[in-house]
């Protein structure tokens, strides 16, 4: 289920940020902070690729300074972006750049960051695009392909495919009032891995999250709050 949503001024004027750039600057803090908060825990280790532009220019635009301080949980208008790398150091975050030559790739957006999120023995992977303005989108996760911007509360559940799924999670969902914005479906086949993403207008709340991993069926679960700008 998709629905679109109207323009609003944040769409036009943009996030408050720190600058230069909003797709290489804030939208770079936003993929940070959208990483951290899969993973569920401060990384402790990121292998941090940049693709296209933000490979080319991002040095000049702030671009790896910023995605360390998603990571780290700052926002996109906090003072102390440019100290980031400083900040990482203190807080027990080691952190690699790769600069990956993505021109061939034809599905590739010219603003792609693919971050590996290490915690203790969590570990996640995603790829994201700044779309301008400040504005995100999570294209793969998990080697599944996902559409989401944070601008929701957001629930992630890998699950093998098989009738049922989506109507027992919706279901723990309406036992709450959680009301769903948005719910999208994705399989590689027929019965095997399914992620399913659903954005709702309520946080999930904890035993919510619990209660859908005691399904037999569910591989793995993340609860993401709504970023805020």
């Amino acid at each position: 289920m998709t629905s679109s949503r109207p323009v609003s001024m944040f769409d036009v004027i943009g996030p408050i940020m720190v600058g230069p750039s909003s797709s290489h600057t804030a939208g770079a803090v936003r993929l940070g902070q959208i990483g951290r908060a899969v993973l569920g825990a401060q990384p402790t280790k990121a292998l941090i690729e940049l693709c296209g532009s933000f490979a080319k220019t991002g040095r000049g635009h702030g671009t790896h300074q910023a995605i360390v301080a998603g990571l780290l949980g700052l926002s996109t208008d906090n003072e102390t972006i440019r100290h980031s790398f400083q900040l990482a150091e203190e807080r027990g975050l080691n952190f690699e750049f790769q600069l990956t030559d993505c021109e061939n790739d034809a599905e590739a957006h010219p603003n792609t960051a693919r971050l590996t999120l290490w915690n203790g023995r969590r570990q996640v992977k995603l790829t994201g695009i700044s779309v301008g303005g400040g504005m995100v989108k999570i294209t793969n996760l998990q080697g599944h392909e996902v559409h989401f911007g944070g601008d929701n509360h957001t629930l992630l559940v890998i699950a093998r495919d098989r009738p049922g799924t989506v109507n027992a999670i919706t279901g723990w969902l309406l036992k709450h009032n959680i009301n769903v914005a948005f719910l999208r479906v994705e399989r590689g086949r027929r019965g095997g891995e399914a992620i399913m993403t659903i954005e709702t207008d309520e946080a999930i709340p904890p035993d919510l999250v619990e209660a859908i991993k005691d399904f037999d069926w569910v591989y793995w679960v993340r609860p993401v709050s709504a970023i805020a700008d």
